[in-house]
């Protein structure tokens, strides 16, 4: 009789999690030279603490979640989500990461991205909710999906920012960059902030916009101490509720409001 020759395979990451998801997606190990996080990718990948202890997780565990990619025309495959993963993987050494392959079109990727991050990341900066935020509600309604409103009760529901806050969060992206940076370094407050992207400039005060306004925070011109100037509309109001869950609010000196004297109410006892 002949024996046949038995062929012993070793357990890979597909033979122990299953070759697909409960959803029946199919998992699969890809090299990290062949995924790209996206061109417009509102969650920032940094090396920082939450990055050692995540790659210290990997080493020792190796990636436990699988990262979700689609395939790209120029080749290779669009990292939607598990950039920070990818990076982590870098860092200990790894050369590939599991990764499951879904074919999406442009919109589809884009609400793929953002509720995958939205789920995964516990701590998001401001900037990086309003882009997401937005960029989802873009999305929707391109797919015709569903109304701005409607959009913005699902995010509300998804993240526990009621509706009214998901649209000011995303007012947060008609700020420069400078000015967006300073409200995530909580060194100039959510809602004066998001008042400021309301805020008309009329002659003679038209010079007096984001960028000079960034400039007195820069020269040192606001004092924590002070009641907080919140702009609403073309008026400006002192207020002297400066320790809020939004961060430390700046008021703009005297000199920097003789400017609006036309049309700044200054209330001291708001």
């Amino acid at each position: 009789m002949v024996k046949t020759k038995k062929t012993l395979t070793l357990t890979g990451f597909n033979d122990i999690f299953g070759a697909s998801t409960s959803d029946g997606e199919r998992i699969t190990e890809l090299a990290l030279n062949e995924l790209h996080a996206p061109d417009c990718h509102p969650f920032y990948v940094n090396d920082d603490e939450a990055m050692t202890l995540l790659a210290e997780s990997i080493r020792e565990f190796g990636v436990r979640e699988p990262g979700l990619a689609r395939t790209r025309a120029d080749g290779g495959y669009e990292l939607l989500c598990g950039n920070r993963r990818r990076r982590a993987c870098e860092i200990v050494g790894l050369k590939t990461m599991p990764v499951i392959i879904r074919e999406l079109d442009d919109d589809g990727a884009t609400i793929a991205m953002v509720d995958s991050n939205l789920q995964q990341r516990e701590k998001l900066l401001y900037s990086e909710k309003a882009w997401a935020y937005k960029m989802k509600l873009e999305a929707l309604k391109h797919k015709g999906i569903k109304s701005d409103c409607h959009s913005a009760d699902e995010i509300a529901a998804q993240t526990g920012d009621n509706k009214c806050k998901v649209f000011r969060i995303i007012r947060l992206t008609e700020l420069i960059e400078p000015l967006l940076n300073k409200v995530d370094a909580r060194e100039f407050a959510f809602n004066t902030a998001v008042e400021l992207t309301y805020l008309e400039y009329d002659a003679p005060f038209e010079a007096f916009n984001q960028a000079g306004i960034l400039d007195v925070l820069n020269r040192n011109l606001v004092h924590p101490d002070a009641p907080a100037i919140i702009f609403t509309g073309s008026f400006m109001f002192a207020d002297d509720d400066r320790n809020n869950d939004e961060g430390m609010a700046y008021a703009f000196p005297a000199e920097i409001a003789e400017l609006f004297e036309r049309t700044v109410i200054i209330n001291e006892q708001h």
